[in-house]
């Protein structure tokens, strides 16, 4: 059984808080935050009273920030879910020889997803174990077990996130499949006997015949999924006036995952822009409407052999993407052997397309849809971007965190390109705890802002044995900021619960959370992770605010990739700028290392042969 989450001390939260906005903010604002701060920690003060609470909470819940903590970072969150939520898998390019080798491919995923299904209903995935930081603890598994039976329902004011908890016996027996914004159901049983993977192609087959037919074409009801999460349920109100469209929806609801069968987008497959198709399709004259955004598996085959999965990122993280993602690239490389083996297939009867019935009213819900969706497209600034200089080898022979280094790295090319640090998220898993899932390490020290500053003032004149040691304090301060995140002690959770606390008693909010530098706090201008794989693939995903960046990064051993994002609209934005900033970082600090390293194998050289001289009385 693993430990609950932690309640951190109040004192604690509250001196670490002033720590992470005083060098962010300017010099009056901090004092009066202090005052605020102060009076909210006081001895007998609303802090105490809050805090009391919370830890009542945590005794009769098993996990008192997790409800909280999904409201507030995905349900409550009323923006459209490509670019803006959804994190992608993009996979490796394909060379696909003819439509019927990518449904190949395709039938190869749906039987690795039926048997890593299989295996997450037995409850026999092995057990992850921390990596990095605190190796060695079991990890809490429950986000597997969400992969394949959650589906995010739109709300008026707030999403719903339904998990099936249901026997083995009635587990989703269908997958959707999306062709030219068509849906079709495919069974992936029959007469009680799994399908076959050739039994999958043929079906595929006949699903990519029938949505040829010009005469059965529906409208691209996907692209309502696309929209403004009050949008798609206002939406979703007038579809279910309809019997047909209720139990349209009802199947794709229950449904095991989404395979998306793309058509050639037309764009050369560079990193970037299997990116951009990965994140939204490209928008309606593309592939944007071939999707079902709610699901939280879609798995996308572009017959142009652009790749990858799409994740709704209320039920789970990143790591259960690449684990999935992984396991299913090692059983297609192994499949295509046994399709060639099994020559027996069933008579089937064809998957059926899924009917709607469209009036004027929604067909124009669908061009407005459209339209929103192509404005997200238009604005999306990406840069997927291999650095080659050196990966996390290097990093660990400076005797230095990769993680850490990598973060210090973005804050110096954010500081070269604006002049000053901002409000940075780092996802830090807590899964060491039931029901654990992230909180932030926020990467924007004090000691960082010391280390850029060595890096950039030309008139300084910092030595490269100052640059260095600031180098190390700031790795060192990151370091332990990721201790104390993942062990349950960063200071966003909490404060989220405080807040909350105060108005589950109808309280008047909280000055603390009322005062324009918590307000800023929250406002992640970088938003950052990194999403490691041990195979040719990469996460991306969008900024969370619109003057901001996201920077998704997974270090090899000889190389980084980094996948950067911002917004067109926002004109000092620009993810090329922050691409060319940060490849001059990465060399910048790896020169630091090496001057600072070959010094000190000097001053021990020459430190040893003064050693000598004196021995042999010279």
């Amino acid at each position: 059984m693993l430990p609950k989450v932690p309640v951190p001390p109040l004192k604690q939260t509250l001196d670490t808080y002033l720590k992470c906005v005083q060098h962010l903010v300017k010099e009056e604002q901090f004092k009066k935050t202090k005052v605020i701060v102060e009076k909210f920690g006081a001895p007998g003060g609303v802090g105490e009273v809050l805090q009391k609470k919370l830890l009542e909470r945590r005794d009769k819940t098993t996990n008192w920030v997790y409800d909280y903590w999904l409201d507030d970072m995905y349900l409550n969150n009323r923006l459209a879910l490509p670019v803006n939520s959804s994190p992608v898998m993009v996979f490796p390019k394909k060379t696909f020889r003819d439509d019927k080798d990518a449904l190949r491919f395709a039938a190869g995923l749906i039987g690795g997803v039926l048997e890593y299904a299989a295996l997450i209903d037995a409850r026999a995935l092995p057990v992850d174990f921390a990596r990095g930081q605190q190796a060695g603890m079991p990890l809490c598994m429950e986000q597997y077990y969400r992969l394949f039976k959650s589906y995010r329902y739109p709300g008026l004011k707030t999403d719903t996130l339904e998990v099936q908890i249901n026997e083995a016996s009635s587990a989703p027996q269908h997958i959707i499949v999306a062709c030219k914004n068509q849906f079709f159901v495919l069974d992936v049983v029959a007469n009680g006997k799994q399908l076959i993977e050739t039994e999958i192609l043929s079906q595929l087959e006949k699903i990519m015949t029938m949505a040829e037919r010009e005469d059965e074409k529906l409208p691209p009801f996907g692209i309502l999924t696309s929209d403004g999460r009050t949008e798609w349920a206002q939406a979703r109100d007038v579809l279910t006036k309809d019997q047909t469209n209720r139990d349209t929806l009802a199947l794709i609801e229950s449904c095991l995952c989404v395979v998306c069968l793309d058509e050639p987008s037309g764009l050369e497959p560079r990193d970037t822009n299997r990116a951009l198709l990965m994140m939204h399709g490209g928008g309606r004259e593309k592939n944007g409407a071939n999707r079902w955004y709610d699901k939280s598996m879609q798995f996308v085959v572009g017959m142009d052999g652009i790749c990858g999965v799409v994740c709704e990122h209320s039920a789970f993280e990143g790591i259960v993407m690449v684990q999935c993602s992984e396991y299913l690239m090692k059983y297609i490389a192994g499949s295509a052997s046994k399709m060639a083996r099994s020559s027996s297939i069933r008579k089937l009867p064809a998957p059926r397309r899924l009917p709607w019935k469209c009036n004027a009213h929604i067909q124009g819900l669908l061009t407005t849809s459209g339209d929103r969706l192509q404005r997200v497209v238009d604005n999306l600034d990406m840069d997927v971007f291999k650095f080659k200089a050196y990966g996390k080898e290097f990093i660990k022979k400076q005797k230095m965190s990769p993680d850490a280094f990598i973060q210090l790295a973005l804050q110096l090319a954010f500081y070269k390109c604006n002049r000053r640090l901002v409000t940075t998220y780092e996802s830090a898993s807590i899964r060491r705890f039931q029901q654990g899932r992230v909180d932030n390490i926020r990467s924007a020290t004090p000691e960082a802002l010391a280390f850029v500053m060595s890096m950039t003032d030309e008139r300084a004149n910092v030595s490269d044995s100052e640059k260095n040691r600031r180098l190390i304090d700031a790795i060192n301060a990151q370091t332990n900021y990721t201790i104390a995140a993942i062990t349950g002690m960063a200071i966003d959770n909490h404060l989220l619960g405080l807040l909350r606390i105060a108005e589950e008693l109808n309280m008047e909010k909280p000055e603390i959370f009322c005062d324009e530098t918590y307000l800023a706090s929250n406002q992640f201008v970088l938003s950052t992770s990194q999403v490691a794989t041990t195979m040719e693939m990469f996460c991306c995903y969008g900024p969370v605010v619109p003057n901001g960046y996201g920077a998704c990064y997974n270090p090899q051993s000889d190389h980084i990739v980094f996948c950067v994002s911002s917004f067109w609209e926002y004109t000092q934005t620009s993810s090329a700028v922050f691409v060319k900033a940060l490849n001059e970082s990465l060399e910048e600090i790896r020169d630091v290392c090496n001057r600072s390293g070959a010094a000190a194998t000097k001053r021990a050289d020459s430190g040893q042969e003064a050693g000598q001289r004196h021995k042999s009385g010279k």
